[in-house]
């Protein structure tokens, strides 16, 4: 049985790009763990203020939507369907809801929104806006999504997900 000759690593010599790689690694995940570790656990019935600011937000948005519905407001020139006005918000309902009660998915879906609105003003903010007014909204609308998302990254960090009872 023939060995395969062993690399000696010389005194002095460079670590190889997957020993820094793997140095790399361990270093990130001590900075994770010790960011873990200083987390506090939220106490019972707790909201992360962003957290409940996302679930007004939420709640509002359902709101306009039926009252705009239920006053006759027409979209584009007509009056809109009723599921075409249910499932917006329910949606918004259902995840206002959800992050009132510190519900880890709702402040998910929620990051999810504001990922699309992001998006959004990007696109808008490179290929739509041509006046002034229209370049600062859309950065003032980047400036909130953004942090809105930020400050929602750590607070999903002290609801932390739900643990699941094996069957």
């Amino acid at each position: 049985m023939a060995s395969k000759p062993h690399k000696r690593k010389e005194r002095g010599a460079s670590p190889t790009p997957r020993e820094r790689m793997e140095r790399g690694y361990a270093k990130a995940e001590e900075r994770n763990q010790e960011a873990r570790e200083a987390l506090e656990p939220l106490g019972e019935g707790e909201r992360p203020p962003v957290v409940t600011i996302g679930a007004v937000v939420a709640a509002l948005i359902a709101a306009s939507i039926v009252i705009g519905y239920l006053t006759g407001t027409d979209v584009n020139g007509e009056k809109p369907k009723f599921i075409q006005v249910l499932a917006p918000a329910l949606l918004m309902g259902i995840m206002a809801w959800g992050m009132w009660r510190a519900r880890y998915w709702a402040v998910l879906g929620f990051q999810l929104i504001l990922v699309f609105l992001i998006f959004s003003a990007v696109y808008g903010l490179a290929l739509q806006a041509a006046t002034v007014a229209q370049v600062l909204a859309t950065l003032a609308l980047l400036v909130v999504t953004g942090s809105f998302f930020y400050f929602m990254v750590k607070a999903m960090a002290r609801i932390q997900m739900p643990t699941r009872n094996p069957d």
